[in-house]
């Protein structure tokens, strides 16, 4: 049993006291950013993370590798035999399992689960998005710019020039298919990979597109309506289905936008009604008037009944939030009557009078 000299620790970027969560954390980070599948993967840094996630995730292991700097290999655990040629990745695989490892955790960002298979997609998109307080009441479009991969307009997609015909492939000799060998501390593997320059067709155009280069994709500006739905509240997400990034014959990605309300010192939401308030004059509350009131929908008339109380709430229907195709909550004024700071000698004489009257 030789002894590691790699560091572990070091490899995932975690200090030697990092906890469980933290360890998992790093190398979740870690294995999205190199897993071969990945534009910017590395075969070789993917399998090293996977050595020091293995052991350092299993309690046994990590106790044993902190304190003697290697991994005993009794159980074929993934410490036993790394420099043997010929390794057996299945049995890696097998470690991970006895452990309790899920690898659809740590690939989910790139696959999707439909019907008991893995399907590549495009990226997810995520944007914030501000509106108004009127905006979240009654719904709104917006139109945003955003700078994406997108499917090539010239080719659709193709990676061919316009009219170009087709060839047998003379990296996969049209199997679509090629054998890689890699040595690492795995010892010699080889491993079947999609040919990377048909992307598995077994073909490639003649000519390029010239728009993108045969890639069949390219980042462009991109302009997407979002339709914001009345009643939404600040921090609620909208899922555009198939707007984030395109793939290579793959569904595309998709966009989310978290929305963010404007507060609106006037009014407040309670359910799918409003909330506000009226400041009127002692007299007004006495007597009753007539006040002019701000809504949503524009300035309207408000009539102040003899003797409302302060804080007593007065109804405006269907001045609220839209509940349906043709429903609306109601909008609800808070009555806050003021009460003069000075009396002049003329209206305290009045009061005195109405004290003596017993009001």
């Amino acid at each position: 049993m030789a002894t590691h000299k790699r560091d572990y620790y070091e490899i995932l970027g975690v200090q030697k006291g990092a906890s469980k969560d933290d360890i998992k954390k790093a190398f979740h980070k870690l294995a999205h950013k190199y897993h071969p599948d990945k534009a910017e993967g590395n075969a070789d840094k993917f399998k090293e993370l996977s050595e020091a996630y293995s052991i350092l995730s299993d309690d046994k292991k990590r106790a044993e590798y902190d304190s003697y700097g290697r991994v005993f290999s009794e159980g074929g655990g993934a410490g036993a035999g790394f420099n043997g040629a010929g390794f057996d990745f299945s049995q890696f695989q097998d470690a991970f399992s006895q452990g309790g490892f899920d690898f659809s955790d740590v690939f989910s960002d790139f696959f999707t689960g439909q019907a008991g298979t893995r399907q590549r997609r495009g990226r997810d998109i995520s944007i914030d998005l501000e509106i108004s307080f009127k905006e979240s009441v009654f719904g709104t479009k917006r139109t945003v710019l955003l700078a994406k991969t997108a499917q090539c307009e010239t080719c659709k997609g193709s990676g061919a020039a316009p009219g170009s015909a087709m060839e047998t492939c003379k990296h996969c000799n049209g199997a679509g298919k090629v054998h890689e060998t890699s040595n690492s501390f795995f010892g010699t593997i080889t491993m079947l990979q999609t040919c990377r320059f048909c992307r598995g067709t077994g073909s490639v155009p003649k000519e390029r597109c010239i728009t993108c280069r045969g890639e069949g994709l390219y980042k462009k500006q991109t302009e997407i309506e979002i339709a914001v739905p009345s009643g939404i509240e600040g921090g609620e997400m909208i899922r555009l289905s198939g707007a984030g990034e395109a793939a290579q014959d793959a569904p595309s990605g998709d966009l989310y936008v978290k929305v963010h309300v404007t507060p609106d010192a006037r009014f407040k939401k309670d359910g799918v009604n409003l909330v506000t308030e009226l400041s009127i004059k002692l007299s007004d509350a006495l007597l009753g008037a007539e006040y002019k009131i701000q809504t949503l929908d524009g300035e309207e008339p408000l009539t102040i009944p003899p003797g409302v109380t302060h804080g007593e709430m007065l109804r405006v229907k269907g001045r609220g939030v839209p509940a349906g195709r043709s429903k609306r909550g109601d909008l609800y004024v808070r009555i806050k009557i003021i009460l003069p700071q000075k009396l002049s000698r003329s209206a305290r004489a009045l009061i005195e009078k109405l004290k003596d009257e017993g009001i």
